[in-house]
């Protein structure tokens, strides 16, 4: 498996817009065993993004879905910018969507 947890900071209230956007978009990704969008509780304009992967491929490929690339195009103008970004290999836990 393959794990991504990604903070954004957004332009001041649009972090919501953004939220939403990102929910739309990025449903029904082939290879997705989980991703969490989740606001920082101390930073009103910081969304923390936690993704589970079958594989670094499958979230290389995601990227090209035509879905996210609109997420992706709508979302931009949105981003102040990004935060930390931690690579991880999940090896299991409650919540994660078994693969198949």
């Amino acid at each position: 498996m393959y794990g991504l947890i990604g903070k954004i900071k957004t332009h001041p209230g649009q972090r919501q817009t953004l939220i939403a956007i990102l929910l739309e978009g990025t449903g029904g990704m082939p290879g997705c065993l989980s991703y969490v969008i989740a606001e920082d509780a101390s930073d009103p304009e910081a969304i923390w993004i936690t993704e589970v992967w079958e594989s670094q491929a499958s979230h290389q490929a995601s990227l090209g879905l035509p879905a996210v690339q609109e997420a992706i195009g709508r979302g931009r103008p949105l981003m102040a910018g990004f935060g930390e970004r931690f690579e991880t290999r999940p090896v299991g836990g409650q919540g994660l969507l078994a693969s198949e």
